[in-house]
């Protein structure tokens, strides 16, 4: 382990160039000191060790596996923070689309044990929701629904409509805002839902 004053940017750029030559040693020395801000930063925004353990996982291995290119990023604390936010919004996406659009909550597939409140506040995360996405503007609600409901990319997004990927980018990023609004204000309902039926889910 590296002590923090020894890890100056000069150090840190040998250590890029030597990753990107294959060298697994400076490949380690980055990872000790990065994983604990990537783990930190994607549990903030997942409230999941689990998923962020596995979005540490899933950063550092495609660092090595594209350890070619790591000697290009002039920034790369700037880097990780922006690709552990990135994949923290994927998993959360996915979740939802898991959760939300995929899954038909009847009363057989509720978990045993399961009454009326589980109910309720399923209905009421669901209702929110629809709300929020309907109180979107066309565009932005049209590109929610299909990166969302179809699953597209946002290139494919941006295709389809004829709209620029980052375009598509800024509307994603205000819808999802808005919808993470509303369920602050309703103490986290849908997530705290949707966990308890991802780990009931046959």
């Amino acid at each position: 382990m590296i002590k923090e004053g020894l890890f100056t940017q000069e150090f840190e750029r040998e250590l890029l160039l030597k990753t990107a030559s294959g060298n697994q040693l400076a490949f380690t020395q980055l990872f000790e000191h990065y994983h604990g801000l990537v783990y930190g930063f994607s549990l903030r925004l997942t409230r999941s060790k689990f998923h962020a353990e596995e979005i540490v996982q899933n950063i550092f291995m495609k660092l090595w596996l594209n350890r070619l290119e790591i000697s290009n990023i002039e920034n790369f604390a700037a880097y990780i923070n922006r690709a552990t936010r990135n994949e923290s919004y994927s998993v959360l996406r996915k979740l939802a689309a898991q959760s939300i659009q995929e899954v038909e909550l009847t009363d057989d597939s509720l978990p045993d044990g399961s009454n009326s409140e589980h109910r309720l506040l399923y209905h009421e995360s669901s209702e929110i929701l629809r709300a929020t996405i309907e109180a979107m503007p066309p565009q932005r609600k049209t590109i929610y629904e299909l990166c969302h409901t179809e699953g597209l990319k946002y290139n494919e997004v941006a295709a389809k409509l004829n709209i620029s990927p980052g375009t598509v980018h800024t509307h994603m990023k205000l819808a999802l805002r808005s919808i993470r609004t509303k369920f602050n204000h309703a103490d986290f309902i849908l997530v705290v839902l949707i966990s308890h039926l991802l780990t009931h889910k046959p």
